[in-house]
């Protein structure tokens, strides 16, 4: 393993504490009407729904994501994207090219809306 480098940026623990990561399941997802790469999901976190844009189009075809957890970044301040609002971010593991792209889940099934920590 290598030692980071002086020019990584690090976070303290407090940081990290202030990022809200809960577990969201998919209810519909669509092709955004204005954009190439995003694909607009609407989103069960349990209290409440969300819409959210995310840079998936070239990767998942909508349906593959419908049903799934998918982990949300759900204190993320509300963001317009190309028309649509995004009210949160759900996150993904990319190859360093950006080839490859695949949305982070849960193992087994949980209750939308439960802590990620």
């Amino acid at each position: 393993m290598t030692e980071p480098s002086p020019a990584d940026s690090t976070i303290t623990i407090d940081d990290f504490a202030k990022v809200k990561l809960r577990v969201g399941k998919v209810l519909e997802a669509g092709i955004h009407p204005n954009a190439d790469k995003l694909l607009v999901l609407q989103v069960d976190l349990g209290d409440e729904k969300r819409q959210l844009c995310a840079g998936l189009r070239a990767h998942y075809e909508p349906d593959q994501l419908v049903g799934c957890n998918v982990i949300v970044v759900s204190n993320l301040a509300p963001r317009t994207m190309r028309g649509q609002v995004s009210q949160g971010m759900l996150l993904a593991a990319c190859s360093g090219d950006r080839s490859e792209v695949v949305v982070l889940t849960t193992e087994r099934d949980i209750a939308a809306g439960s802590s990620v920590s």
